[in-house]
């Protein structure tokens, strides 16, 4: 199992990364909010397009924050997420959708998946969950978004059942790294969210900590199981352990700063 641990490139950004994906020569990366250009209440590296802030501040954060991963911005291949289960297969036809404008997102998608060396995948956070997925052996990569609607549907263990499905991609041999989210400390989450984790899980009771008339949730713990159940190995699976909400001074918390914020990215590319 491997650590998260926080870098800070030459050009001032701060991100993350998963060792184990490094040792592999994995180019990855999750953005923190620190070395950016957007100004409050986006600041200071805002990676979302759709969340009000000026798009060419949001294009200058892009490259800065792909330049200290070591990718080409022009490149990156985003999704207009919709809290859904949706994972698309990504060629290299369709490098560079969504990296300077929103509208050119891949549609409806929540996971994206790839085998071709070079490609980036990014998607966005601020509080969902960022999955990272490496498989080693057939050489292809995948990133998700699970949101609790996302957790229950489970986009995560979807995601490594289409790489499976189209690059025979083991689950025993992937790496996963589950990066910084909303943690168990801080989700409250009501009736609602519970009718479907029941449904969703059979020992949901583990997933959760009742508080008053409510719930707080692990996404990661949630987010880890579905991946055990299909064949993940525990010991390949990095969760990174940090709260959104409890760290505002270095990602972006949806729930901590009231829905205006700006958003962390998540990318892998062979």
């Amino acid at each position: 199992m491997g650590e998260f641990i926080l870098k800070h490139s030459p050009n001032g950004v701060w991100f993350g990364i998963f060792t184990d994906f490094a040792a592999e020569g994995v180019k990855h990366g999750v953005s923190s909010r620190v070395g950016g250009k957007s100004a409050p209440p986006f600041a200071s590296l805002n990676l979302g397009l759709h969340t009000g802030d000026d798009a060419e501040t949001v294009w200058h954060n892009r490259q800065m924050f792909s330049r200290a991963v070591g990718l080409p911005a022009e490149q990156i291949i985003t999704a207009e997420q919709v809290h859904g289960d949706i994972v698309q297969v990504v060629s290299e036809h369709q490098a560079g959708r969504g990296a300077k404008h929103y509208h050119e997102a891949i549609k409806g998608t929540d996971a994206l998946i790839t085998n071709i060396p070079g490609l980036p995948l990014m998607l966005f956070f601020a509080d969902c969950v960022p999955v990272l997925i490496f498989d080693p052996v057939n050489k292809a990569v995948g990133v998700s978004h699970a949101g609790w609607k996302g957790t229950v549907a489970k986009i995560t263990q979807k995601t490594v059942l289409s790489m499976q499905q189209h690059y025979n991609t083991k689950p025993q041999d992937c790496l996963i790294g589950i990066g910084p989210s909303i943690g168990p400390c801080c989700y409250e989450v009501d009736e609602v969210v519970m009718t479907k984790l029941r449904a969703g899980f059979t020992q949901w009771e583990e997933l959760v900590a009742p508080h008053g008339e409510r719930w707080q949730l692990n996404l990661w713990e949630a987010n880890r199981r579905q991946l055990v159940e299909i064949g993940v190995l525990d010991s390949k699976i990095t969760v990174s352990g940090v709260c959104t909400a409890c760290n505002t001074d270095i990602f972006f918390s949806h729930r901590a700063e009231a829905g205006r914020t700006g958003r962390i990215g998540a990318v892998i590319a062979l």
